[in-house]
């Protein structure tokens, strides 16, 4: 593979900040999953999914859940 980078570029002490102040911001929040659900999902994209449906289903079931109430309170009274 051919590198453009010239030889006096030296990148030996480079550090990248994962976490902290000195981490750019990139207009987001920054979440650390655990290792079980990080193994889950293979990129924020994915994440940000499945979060979406889940708030979608969340939004849903508050539309449904005062009918399912009445339901099952006149269903014990019977």
């Amino acid at each position: 593979m051919e590198d453009d980078l010239r030889s006096e570029y030296d990148f030996k002490s480079l550090q990248v900040r994962k976490l902290g102040s000195g981490r750019k911001s990139f207009g987001g929040t920054t979440v650390k999953l655990e290792p079980d659900v990080a193994e889950m999902f293979p990129s924020a994209d994915a994440v940000n999914e499945a979060l979406r449906l889940l708030i979608r289903v969340m939004r849903g079931n508050q539309a449904i859940a005062p009918t399912a109430q009445i339901k099952n309170s006149n269903a014990a009274d019977g």
